[in-house]
């Protein structure tokens, strides 16, 4: 069985939200939307191919129902056609999952980030039941393999059994273990999309055909220098790019990703990072001072170029 054929080459950004203060908004914070849709389309405009909306980093679980369907709504409108929406969906069970796909497609989304079941630690069978239940929808999925948050690991045995769902296109690879990216592509059809900003030079490297990426919120136009040095098979410049940003890279597979890339947009001063909803709180002193310095190190590097 052959899987749908859908590019999904390139560098689509999983989106961090904008919040503004707001007493009656949930935690304080209301979604700012017009910055939201600011941000996605500086993003497009600076060469990404697209825009992954409601994501970890996007802070889905910390939202309304009503927010997330229009941050979908408003990453469409503000790519308007020039790019790839890609929506995650993700649920506890492939029922919830379901319904933010079925959603997604009303709203013009053009793919799916689809996690495992979350929270609860599913089997095999369990798993290629989520993805078959949401592939009903009828839209191209991007399988999400983070078994650090969900304790469930796409394995390559798991994915060649979850290829055989002609909707489920490619993999996001998050597991830090770059030695996935040739087994996945020897077992089966998917298409591997670098998922750790810290190992991304690695895995393209290893044949993975694009980035679904966190420090491109800050870095965009760097992350797209990188991604296309590495394709047109200038390895020697994309490495040298890449050694340079690599330090703040590492921030996107810690605890703290959220707050670190949102501090660095802010300090990067080109888009708006700000605020987290609960559980994220601040940043402490010493996290706050080590994002810092490997942002400005790294603003350094490109203002010398």
């Amino acid at each position: 069985m052959t899987n749908t054929a859908f590019d999904l080459g390139g560098v689509i950004v999983a989106t961090t939200l904008a919040f503004t203060e707001d007493a009656s908004a949930p935690a304080g914070l209301a979604v700012d939307y017009d910055r939201y849709a600011e941000h996605c389309n500086w993003l497009i405009e600076n060469g990404c191919r697209g825009v992954g909306p409601n994501g970890s980093l996007g802070e889905y679980s910390s939202l309304t129902d009503d927010e997330r369907r229009k941050v979908v709504q408003t990453a469409v409108e503000a790519v308007d056609g020039r790019g790839l929406v890609i929506a995650g969906v993700h649920g506890i069970g492939w029922h919830q999952a379901r319904h933010w796909a079925e959603l997604a497609k009303e709203d013009g989304a053009d793919g799916v980030l689809l996690l495992p079941p979350t929270i609860y630690r599913a089997s095999d069978a369990e798993v290629i039941e989520h993805y078959t239940r949401v592939a009903e929808v009828g839209l191209p999925i991007m399988a999400y393999n983070n078994p650090f948050d969900t304790k469930v690991d796409l394995t390559p045995a798991l994915l060649a059994e979850i290829a055989k769902i002609p909707e489920v296109v490619a993999v996001k690879e998050f597991s830090g273990d770059i030695r996935r990216v040739l087994e996945i592509r020897e077992l089966t059809d998917l298409d591997v999309i670098a998922g750790a900003d810290d190992l991304l030079f690695e895995t393209l490297v290893d044949g993975a055909v694009g980035w679904f990426a966190g420090y491109p919120n800050a870095f965009p136009k760097e992350a797209v220098e990188i991604y296309t040095l590495v394709t047109e098979g200038k390895i020697a410049e994309a490495l040298m790019l890449y050694k340079e940003l690599v330090a703040v890279f590492r921030w996107d597979s810690r605890t703290e990703f959220v707050q670190a890339i949102k501090l660095s947009i802010d300090i990067a001063g080109q888009s708006f990072g700000g605020k987290t909803r609960p559980p994220r709180g601040p940043l402490s002193a010493e996290n706050e001072a080590k994002v810092r310095a490997d942002t400005e190190k790294a603003l350094r590097y490109l203002a010398s170029r």
